[in-house]
């Protein structure tokens, strides 16, 4: 399999500076809460100061950063990716991320949009059929070309004007795809629109493993879900998360359980049950291990954590 990542220096990139510049701008005047965007929408990050690891599941998405850098971890893989690169992420993982180069004088800037298989699927029409190409990983990073930090600025740009991003706006997205298409991660990005292509079919398995992370999963079941044998299952799913179907369920357990703790939804043994653990001692000993204390421990610090770093 091709490696899934490029070196990642932060400095230099095939992106004009000018460009940046101009998005470096906009994102400025367009940054927004987590929890004030909408689903599917453009949006736009901004950091501060360097953060620590946020947990949470990426969906589908394209993520460019104009200014900082991010350290992301998924399962064992660690990767950095800073001003003038993009990130792709194809089907939806549960990445730790957070803001590693910031300041108040020269903040973390990041903009992307959730990538929608209807649209990619719609571009791969207008396509000519693609050159063979070594199955692709799940998530990746490049360096940006000028041309997709243009397309990125006028996307933006739309933010000024709703009366031209209701009719513009789609046309913008679809550019966009069109060039992360033809851009290093094509082969990902025709995956994503390819119903019957391996990324989309480990995608199906995710996200029924995410419906029910509460429940014993059958890894033969899954497979027959998807069409697959056991082995090519296994092999295609940890090609594209980097772990096995039961170390992803593992993952989501905690995440959904870290997430009813900072919700405050009730006794922490209780939630540990509740997300599929049938031994507090187990949900303890796991839960430490990946967040770094014991959930009552957590729980205590979880208010103020920042939560910017899950933003882009």
């Amino acid at each position: 399999m091709q490696a899934p990542l490029e070196p990642a220096g932060r400095s230099g990139y095939g992106a004009g500076m000018g460009s940046l510049e101009e998005l470096r701008q906009l994102i400025q005047r367009h940054a927004a809460p987590v929890d004030k965007r909408q689903a599917g929408d453009v949006f736009a990050g901004l950091v501060e100061a360097p953060t620590e690891m946020v947990h949470h599941v990426m969906e589908p998405t394209f993520v460019i950063v104009a200014q900082g850098a991010k350290r992301a971890m998924l399962g064992d893989e660690v990767f950095e990716y800073g001003q003038g690169q993009f990130l792709v992420v194809g089907v939806e993982l549960p990445i730790a991320g957070c803001v590693i180069e910031a300041s108040p004088e020269k903040p973390y800037l990041g903009a992307g949009m959730t990538l929608r298989a209807s649209t990619i699927s719609s571009l791969l029409l207008e396509m000519g059929p693609a050159a063979a190409a070594a199955e692709p990983a799940g998530y990746a990073v490049s360096d940006a070309s000028e041309d997709l930090v243009d397309t990125v600025v006028r996307m933006l740009r739309l933010k000024d004007s709703p009366r031209d991003a209701a009719v513009l706006g789609p046309l913008v997205e679809r550019e966009l795809v069109w060039r992360l298409l033809h851009g290093p991660q094509g082969a990902m990005m025709r995956q994503i629109g390819l119903a019957d292509s391996r990324l989309s079919q480990i995608g199906r398995a995710i996200r029924f493993i995410r419906a029910h992370h509460a429940e014993a999963i059958s890894i033969p079941m899954l497979a027959d879900m998807v069409a697959m044998s056991e082995s090519s299952f296994h092999r295609h799913f940890r090609g594209a998360t980097t772990m096995s179907p039961l170390q992803y369920q593992k993952l989501i357990r905690l995440q959904e359980a870290r997430a009813r703790i900072l919700a405050d939804a009730g006794d922490v043994a209780a939630i540990g049950y509740s997300v599929g653990y049938d031994s507090p001692s187990q949900f303890s000993r796991e839960y430490s291990r990946l967040f770094g204390a014991p959930p009552g421990r957590d729980k205590l610090r979880l208010g103020s954590r920042p939560m910017a770093a899950e933003a882009s």
